[in-house]
């Protein structure tokens, strides 16, 4: 009878958490589009999409080691010097997921043109989101750049 027991209690503790590891998946895989769809809305300039991405609380580290807040980071892409990139794509990213945060961690490369000539620019970076009444909101992002060897 014990052992009867103790076999039910391990079977149904193992489909609990096969299915905590299915929505821990699922949740990645949604934090993960919405990373990439960062790219997407910096290749269109489209600060509406990037407002809707980042927490009201969200903070930048950039590769030259300056921060910027969301509303700092908004501006500077209306700033006249700006110029968005003719492709932004993730290589490589992986996502863990714990409760309502989530951390991506990959390499992001961007194409674009300056003074006439195209720039192609690799960064490391660091992506935190949390999620807030159910919507993932990202909180803090640092890059670093990879030098060219």
């Amino acid at each position: 009878m014990k052992s009867t027991l103790i076999l039910l209690v391990a079977a149904c503790l193992g489909v609990s958490l096969a299915g905590q590891a299915s929505a821990q998946s699922d949740e990645g895989a949604h934090v993960l589009a919405l990373d990439n769809s960062w790219n997407r809305a910096l290749e269109t300039n489209d600060a509406k999409a990037l407002d809707l991405l980042l927490a009201d609380s969200f903070v930048s580290i950039d590769i030259d080691g300056s921060m910027q807040s969301k509303g700092e980071f908004l501006a500077s892409l209306k700033a006249p010097g700006y110029h968005a990139p003719s492709q932004a794509v993730t290589e490589q990213s992986k996502v863990n997921v714990y409760d309502n945060a989530a951390v991506v961690v990959g390499v992001f490369r961007t194409q674009s043109s300056q003074k006439g000539k195209s720039v192609t620019r690799r960064e490391r970076f660091l992506d935190t989101w949390v999620n807030v009444n159910h919507t993932w909101k990202c909180v803090g992002s640092v890059t670093v750049l990879i030098s060219v060897n």
